[in-house]
């Protein structure tokens, strides 16, 4: 119920024995003091209708440095074009994906599920059964939404070519790393 998951709003006021509004108000009094405090390195962040707390984006590279899990090496390009796909289509089968991409995305899939960033939700009624894939919650905290629906806006077109899809800002971060 706690740890990465986070807490609904359902759940802290049950917790703490007040109203949901009560709850907002002094989840937003708390994120309000820790920005404004430069020596704390915590934040409040909601993803997904669930409340976590966090450290500060500003404290990435030192943490980054110190916790060496795979996530915090970048995707591969094949791994962020089979993101994009499933987070813009779907749910979809990687035979979906695959003929999307025009290569085979099997191992890709494997490694973003290894990531938690996408996730089997069905299997789709034809021959063979095939899995049915999504993108988790965990996505949208790798991402820094609230749901799919913040996802930039993009057209048919720019799925298939994956180079003008920015879902990541990675060009905002390559900039703001340039500076």
């Amino acid at each position: 119920m706690t740890g990465e998951e986070g807490l609904s709003l359902r759940d802290l006021s049950g917790l703490l024995t007040i109203t949901p509004s009560a709850v907002t108000q002094q989840l937003d009094k708390l994120s309000e003091k820790y920005q404004e405090d430069p020596l704390s390195a915590l934040t409040i962040i909601e993803t997904a209708g669930k409340y976590r707390l966090a450290t500060k984006a500003d404290f990435q590279t030192l943490l980054q440095h110190y916790a060496k899990t795979p996530m915090n090496q970048s995707l591969s390009k094949a791994a962020l074009e089979v993101l994009a796909i499933i987070a813009y289509k779907q749910p979809l089968t990687r035979l979906e994906v695959d003929q999307i991409r025009g290569v085979n995305s099997s191992g890709t899939m494997t490694t973003l599920q290894a990531f938690d960033l996408i996730e089997v939700v069905g299997k789709k009624e034809v021959i063979g059964n095939p899995n049915i894939y999504a993108t988790t919650s965990h996505f949208l905290d790798y991402i820094g939404i609230n749901s799919l629906d913040a996802l930039p806006e993009i057209n048919e077109e720019s799925l298939m070519n994956i180079d003008d899809v920015d879902i990541f800002n990675e060009k905002e971060l390559m900039t703001n790393e340039n500076q």
